[in-house]
């Protein structure tokens, strides 16, 4: 299932592309921001929801009978909610209007052709200047040969991987008993604590990415939250050792830093990869960029299920026992990722592409 929904969802691609065009220049790093926003909100808050809206004829039996259709399969109400909710978006999407019309390149054509009847010499000129865009448009449509494009995508893709794999591990660690390293939190714990990171992304990404993002560059932007990602990860299983409200306090801090770094990075990549191709290429871009992401992020679950069960039956191994070989994976995931936002490997676009 995970496999199909992957295939046949390219509303990412087709978000991203649809903001860069509607947005002027000097906004796309908030046009961006916002919809890497909603990815990362959705990924947070996602499973705070269905954390809640699961079992409910166990967690509101007065609302929910045990023999009522919530009660025969628990999971009924989390999925019927997202259904719901997907068809409403899908009504809502018909009244987006369209952002490229590629009708206006024939109208040019055309009055480039009855002013070439008048002047021959201004036709002559204007010809020229068409058949230069044109092949600058050709060079730049093979996007499997675009290089700024390509290492753009593969820089994206390793910390797509390291993303969910923390996502899929950071619910197991946090339910896990202390003993092993993990929280004791229950599954309505777990959900609070990825509410309260999501709605502390909305702010920092609204208020705060895009004069950070104007100041420093998209570049340097994701350099810098990958660099700070990965000592704020090592501190995860000290974490573990807190309790209490120090805890809580902890993880959430934790939690809220973590997740707005892991989205300004993608948010950075966006940046980057819309500024490598030219607006009529900027929808297959997003569709390739998003393809590649689903290959790696398939791996995410499982390796990142297999690693956190290895992870406990290694409780007294002299070399990172227990939860610290999760965390030094995932930093490991995300020191490579950073290596690559340099050069020789990721290549810059020199200019904006419009």
């Amino acid at each position: 299932m995970r496999f199909f929904l992957g295939c046949f969802n390219s509303q990412l691609g087709t978000i991203r592309a649809y903001a860069s065009e509607v947005c002027r220049e000097e906004h796309q790093a908030l046009g961006l921001s916002v919809a890497s926003t909603s990815r990362g909100i959705g990924l947070v808050i996602g499973p705070a929801i269905g954390g809640f809206l699961a079992q409910p004829a166990e967690k509101y039996p007065n609302i929910f009978a045990g023999n009522s259709i919530f009660g025969r399969l628990p999971y009924f109400l989390p999925c019927l909610v997202i259904s719901i909710y997907a068809v409403g978006v899908f009504i809502a999407c018909w009244w987006l209007p369209e952002t490229l019309h590629k009708h206006g390149g024939e109208k040019e054509r055309c009055d480039l052709c009855d002013m070439s009847e008048a002047a021959a010499e201004e036709s002559d000129w204007k010809e020229h200047v068409l058949e230069v865009k044109e092949r600058e448009i050709a060079q730049k449509a093979n996007l499997w040969r675009n290089w700024p494009l390509m290492s753009t995508i593969i820089v994206y893709c390793i910390f797509s991987l390291q993303e969910i794999a923390y996502s899929e591990t950071f619910s197991l660690w946090a339910i896990s008993d202390k003993k092993f390293g993990g929280l004791s939190f229950s599954s309505q714990d777990v959900g609070e604590v990825l509410a309260i990171s999501g709605f502390g992304l909305l702010v920092f990404q609204l208020l705060f990415y895009q004069p950070i993002e104007r100041f420093l560059g998209p570049i340097v932007v994701t350099r810098f939250s990958a660099a700070i990602s990965i000592p704020l990860l090592s501190t995860y299983p000290y974490i573990a050792m807190l309790s209490g409200i120090t805890l809580h306090l902890a993880i959430n801090f934790a939690s809220i830093l973590r997740n707005t770094l892991s989205v300004s990075i993608v948010t950075g990549l966006f940046i980057l990869q819309n500024n490598a191709v030219p607006q009529s290429h900027r929808a297959a871009a997003n569709g390739i960029s998003l393809s590649a992401m689903s290959v790696f992020k398939a791996f995410g679950p499982a390796g990142g299920g297999a690693l956190f069960s290895w992870a406990q039956k290694r409780q007294v191994a002299a070399f990172l026992p227990g939860d610290q070989l999760v965390f030094f994976v995932l930093n490991a995931i995300q020191f490579i990722g950073l290596l690559l936002t340099f050069k020789p490997f990721l290549a810059q676009p020199h200019v904006n592409v419009a």
